[in-house]
């Protein structure tokens, strides 16, 4: 017997957890994202205060850059983390590399809140803030599809698509919940004190979210399906191989599941990092960029759980297609909004673009996760996952700023997210990953 033997043997009419427990679960995994993407996405919300604190000040473009290195070092890092804790999900557990992965981040996260600057530790205050970085980018490497697994492995309604939608609107909650931190400290505090000190707090802050998410998590069970996997894989004696399995037998489906995201992987770090640099470079000035940035955040959660929705009515194909061809019509003209020189068109093209991103979602997120067999999910969905964030999110704003710099207009990075949507949209009518329409098609209803 090998480890592909391992499937789902929960009965076709188990009901599952009850009401009570299925919330808990939900109310766990949705926390913890909430705290992850906080964390992760403060360091690049105050890298200017970043770089003032811990790099040398002769220059400041020099320290600016420097810290932003800390931003790429997370991500380069994501998909090596990722090959790690994925295996450690299928080996130890969901729940045990979520409340791990939580630790972790909030390490990396406090740390630089309390790190000594580089007047008063010199070279040491650079090389230990990276070091929390990285911290930040292993905790952040599996969490989000351990905890779309942790979910999905809970739930034997026909939902799926619906409680992802809810997983995706629960990460614009934590960088909305930094950058509004960030905000309200920068406008109600003298700014000589939040440059002494007043920085400090929303990293420190890192500290109870993190405890509090930690005990939910430690009083929610174990999957059923990771139970009963783990419990048989005794009973026969497997060995478990689940990163080399996933690799040898899966690598079909990780590469599908890498390009039917492609398209949202490059939109949400559009969202995340370069509208708020293409909106200043417009001269719609920081501040309306930062509340633009809000806004999109704020707005982020509805179209998730809309899209959700619609995917376990009419099947993941639909949404998917809908949204990329929105983007193949309104991407270009997105950017040309945003340098037409009003605020208010380019505010709307931003929420605009941020809806469709996050309408697609949900159909996504059970893409990365459900495409492979539960004893090879943790390792699977994380390295699928990393892989298209780092290739292709992490990479759009460096090609955003080269071509600007080429062609003198966003317009240009337009057009190459365009080419990527295609991709994508031909991945979803050709090569759609068959866990994104099954569920609709075997569960039962539900009222």
């Amino acid at each position: 017997m090998t480890t592909n033997d391992i499937r789902e043997t929960a009965p076709a009419g188990d009901p599952g957890p009850d009401l009570r427990a299925r919330r808990k679960v939900l109310l766990s995994a949705m926390l913890g994202n909430v705290v992850e993407y906080y964390d992760f996405s403060l360091y690049g919300t105050l890298a200017v205060i970043i770089s003032r604190q811990f790099f040398p000040s002769g220059d400041p473009v020099v320290g600016l850059l420097s810290a932003y290195a800390g931003v790429v070092l997370a991500y380069a890092l994501r998909p090596v983390a990722g090959m790690v804790l994925g295996p450690l999900a299928d080996l130890k557990g969901r729940r045990f590399v979520l409340i791990l992965t939580l630790v972790v981040m909030s390490i990396g996260t406090a740390g630089i809140g309390l790190m000594p600057t580089y007047a008063a530790i010199g070279i040491a205050a650079p090389i230990l803030v990276l070091f929390c970085r990285v911290l930040q980018g292993i905790g952040a490497s599996v969490e989000y599809t351990t905890a779309a697994n942790f979910i999905f492995e809970h739930e034997r309604g026909n939902r799926r698509n619906y409680l992802a939608g809810l997983s995706v609107a629960s990460t614009s909650v934590g960088p909305l919940l930094a950058t509004l931190v960030s905000f309200l400290l920068i406008t109600a505090m003298p700014a000589e004190a939040f440059d002494a000190w007043g920085w400090r707090i929303p990293f420190l802050l890192a500290i109870p979210m993190a405890l509090i998410g930690v005990y939910i998590r430690r009083h929610v069970d174990e999957t059923p399906q990771f139970r009963e996997m783990a419990a048989l894989a005794e009973q026969n004696k497997v060995e478990q191989t689940p990163f080399r399995t996933a690799v040898r037998e899966h690598w079909g489906a990780m590469l599908r599941a890498i390009g039917l995201g492609a398209g949202q992987r490059v939109g949400s770090f559009v969202i995340q990092a370069y509208f708020v640099t293409a909106m200043i470079n417009a001269g719609f000035g920081a501040s309306n960029a930062l509340l633009a940035s809000l806004l999109t955040y704020a707005i982020g959660p509805f179209p998730a759980v809309w899209g959700g929705k619609l995917a376990d009515r009419y099947g993941g194909r639909v949404p998917l297609i809908v949204g990329y061809g929105l983007f193949v019509l309104l991407t270009v003209p997105t950017f040309l909004a945003i340098g037409s020189g009003s605020l208010t068109l380019a505010v709307i093209a931003v929420v605009a673009f941020t809806f469709i991103n996050n309408f697609v979602g949900a159909p996504l997120t059970t893409a990365y996760v459900m495409s492979f067999p539960p004893e090879v999910r943790g390792s699977a969905s994380a390295l699928n996952y990393n892989i298209g964030t780092t290739a292709l999110g992490s990479t759009a704003g460096l090609i955003a700023v080269w071509l600007f710099g080429v062609t003198g207009t966003n317009a240009a990075f337009g057009w190459y997210m365009t080419a990527i949507c295609v991709i994508s949209i031909l991945v979803a009518v050709f090569a759609m990953p068959a866990a994104v329409d099954e569920h609709r098609r075997t569960a039962p209803a539900r009222s």
